[in-house]
């Protein structure tokens, strides 16, 4: 019986490490609008096997194959329940378009997430529209564009096993203050989900890629029934096994 049991419990170990442990951004949405100088938020589901606690967040630019890095913005516990928002001044950014991203890493994992793309207004609140329309080589209908910061002496640079996935790389501002709560998020306006694009989840050797601007809306949900089906199997064999 204490064979079974141990087998079982070998079995369900197995199956929970092939669980995806990443965490999951679930904002920026698409058609999220931020203002220079005001806040900018992003937030996410924590990873819930422990592996993301180092969790570095960089603002982005660039393809879906080509990203570029703009700033390291926050180094937080991507394993805790108790914040999974965060918010730091908005810099400014040339131009004001929905062509900026986070992507998240972790120097504990190969993997690389990303959110939506979003649009940083001027201080009026004005944007423009990105400056591509499809993504290069596959020509799916998903704009973009390639961003700068006004101020780039300041940069913070990518952490390991972050940036880009090319050498092109620019720099951001340095946060004068943040915050990292758990309340509602603020955006000042919402574009049109129409012109909104999101790099999807990936792993970091694998070709960056994407869908629509729900795929991390998608990647999300796809998780949790990934891992309540592999829960649920882990289930069985523990029970199968037990009454064996």
């Amino acid at each position: 019986m204490l064979n079974r049991l141990a087998l079982a419990t070998l079995i369900a170990s197995a199956l929970v490490s092939l669980i995806r442990a990443d965490p999951v951004p679930t904002a920026p949405g698409p058609g999220d609008v931020f203002t220079e100088g005001a806040d900018c938020t992003f937030a996410w589901t924590p990873d819930p096997t422990g592996v993301w606690r180092v969790m570095n967040v960089e603002l982005m630019t660039g393809s879906n194959f080509a990203m570029i890095h703009l700033d390291t913005v926050a180094t937080l516990d991507g394993t805790s329940q108790a914040v999974t928002s965060f918010s730091y001044p908005c810099p400014a950014v040339n131009p004001n378009s929905a062509i900026y991203f986070y992507q998240f890493t972790s120097p504990a994992s190969t993997n690389r997430t990303w959110t939506t793309r979003f649009a940083i207004a001027d201080p009026s609140g004005a944007t423009t529209p990105p400056s591509e329309s499809t993504q290069p080589g596959t020509n799916e209908p998903i704009p973009w564009g390639i961003g700068a910061l006004e101020d780039p002496a300041s940069a913070r640079p990518a952490p390991p096993g972050g940036g880009g996935s090319n050498t092109n790389t620019t720099s951001a501002i340095t946060s004068t203050s943040s915050s990292a709560s758990t309340s509602s998020l603020r955006t000042t306006s919402r574009l049109p989900t129409s012109s909104i694009a999101a790099p999807n989840t990936t792993r970091a050797s694998a070709t960056a890629s994407a869908t629509s601007g729900a795929g991390p809306a998608l990647a999300a949900v796809a998780g949790e029934r990934a891992f309540k089906a592999i829960a649920a199997i882990g289930a069985a064999a523990v029970s199968f096994l037990v009454f064996l």
